[in-house]
């Protein structure tokens, strides 16, 4: 058996079992033990000790957009996870659209693959997408590892990536039912969304009319109707309406599969303080009223949502337009992702402990990566040091993804990463990056 060769300390580390102080044993990219904080050093192990910083979970984070290959004036795999290692993140799922080509079928995966493999300074895996008429590329894609497939209800603002309609993903679903893979819904009806006034101008208030909560809504009741026929799991993605919670609770009581995301940016920003113009705020569905924030939190307390990731969809500046109907939708916020969230969860008191189990524990869960999100033997030695009272404020320029426009910007936020470890290796320490020692992942197998 190897020595142990670091340890890891710090009088306050997060594990499955509470916060305490304690000394993390870490040998060939795993943690040994978690012991008592004055715990024996083994003959020959490094020590680095944090003091009263807070150990972390490295985050997981299950939705981000990546660009790469294709759009990579957008972003890429080598900006992406930069981004995500300076915030404390660790491990991502890149999206199977805004790339070139899609990840609709498993060639374009190979693609996809090779691209990122030399460039990931954490550890990425992918989703695959369903499409009309790729049915018969699903079993293959869920083989070859995806950790699931996402479809559009409402068009996705790509011409590649095209929605399914009702027959469509009853045929998409059913096949992924028959091999017990899970589909994540952008879950928006596009019959609403057409009868909605039509975006257009600098006035947020008229971009928010575009996207009414009852296209949400109505669209997650008859995703949830589908996969309780189908026996289907089923994930909605970046959950903006609050209205639909008890439609998910009720349907969670009634055993049926459907989990729930949302995002920073619906925890951390209302439609109210959206300046004219600020096409960074832009996202779809849309940052709603503050009224519907607090409910959002109140089903991240009560367990009705089960994660916070980030959907970070990059553009360049250019498309980000001062009109909310011809802007990108998207907003970035990898590297920011855990102070903007830390900075609102200890207002409304909660603690590292919830956000740890809704940005890692619950996102790596989704994915079946039984080796992330925690603390605890056995589990890879990804970590995020945290200085939870600190404050800084936001610079674009800080940034690390590629193109530096963040919604953020100005804000002062609690929580400065001090540093991000994967597999028992320092990838950043607060000031520096270093080289990419990413691996690229695959859904485990039975």
């Amino acid at each position: 058996m190897s020595e142990i060769e670091l340890v890891l300390r710090s009088t306050r580390v997060v594990t499955p079992e509470g916060t305490r102080a304690a000394s993390v044993t870490v040998q060939d990219g795993k943690i040994v033990a978690v012991l008592p904080h004055d715990a024996a050093v083994p003959a020959g192990a490094r020590v680095e000790d944090f003091g009263d910083d807070v150990l972390l979970p490295g985050l997981v984070d299950t939705h981000v957009h990546v660009n790469d290959p294709g759009r990579t004036e957008w972003e890429g795999f080598w900006t992406a996870t930069r981004a995500a290692a300076a915030g404390g993140i660790t491990t991502l799922v890149d999206m199977p659209l805004n790339s070139l080509p899609p990840t609709t079928n498993t060639a374009n995966l190979d693609i996809k693959r090779e691209v990122a493999r030399s460039k990931a300074h954490i550890d990425v895996g992918f989703w695959g997408g369903a499409i009309p008429g790729n049915v018969k590329d699903l079993r293959p894609l869920h083989e070859a590892g995806v950790f699931g497939f996402k479809c559009f209800l409402s068009p996705s603002g790509v011409e590649e990536f095209p929605q399914v309609d009702q027959e469509q993903l009853a045929a998409a679903l059913g096949e992924i039912a028959a091999f017990d893979g899970l589909l994540i819904v952008h879950a928006e009806d596009p019959g609403h969304l057409d009868a909605a006034p039509e975006a257009h101008g600098p006035k947020y208030a008229d971009f928010l009319a575009s996207r009414p909560r009852v296209s949400e809504n109505d669209a997650i009741a008859g995703l949830i109707d589908l996969a309780r026929k189908l026996d289907a799991r089923v994930h909605v993605l970046h959950l903006s309406s609050a209205e639909a919670l008890p439609l998910i609770a009720a349907a969670r009581a009634d055993g049926v599969k459907i989990t729930v995301e949302t995002c920073p940016h619906f925890l951390t920003l209302t439609a109210e303080e959206v300046p004219d113009g600020a096409t960074e705020f832009k996202c779809c569905p849309p940052i709603r009223e503050a009224g519907n924030q607090d409910a959002l939190w109140q089903g991240l307390a009560d367990g009705t949502i089960d994660c916070i990731v980030s959907d970070h969809s990059p553009s360049t500046t250019d498309l980000k337009t001062p009109d909310f109907g011809t802007a990108w939708g998207g907003i970035s916020s990898l590297q920011l992702g855990l102070p903007a969230i830390w900075t609102a969860a200890r207002e409304r008191g909660h603690g590292l402990e919830d956000v740890v189990r809704w940005m890692s524990a619950a996102p790596a869960r989704l994915v079946g990566l039984g080796a992330k999100g925690a603390i605890a033997p056995g589990r890879d030695a990804d970590f995020a040091v945290l200085a939870p009272e600190e404050t800084f404020t936001v610079d674009p320029a800080d940034l690390q993804h590629r193109n530096k426009i963040t919604a953020y910007a100005g804000r002062t936020l609690h929580g400065v990463v001090r540093s991000t470890w994967l597999r028992g290796r320092k990838i950043n320490d607060g000031t520096a990056l270093a080289e990419p020692t990413g691996e690229l992942l695959e859904r485990p197998r039975a």
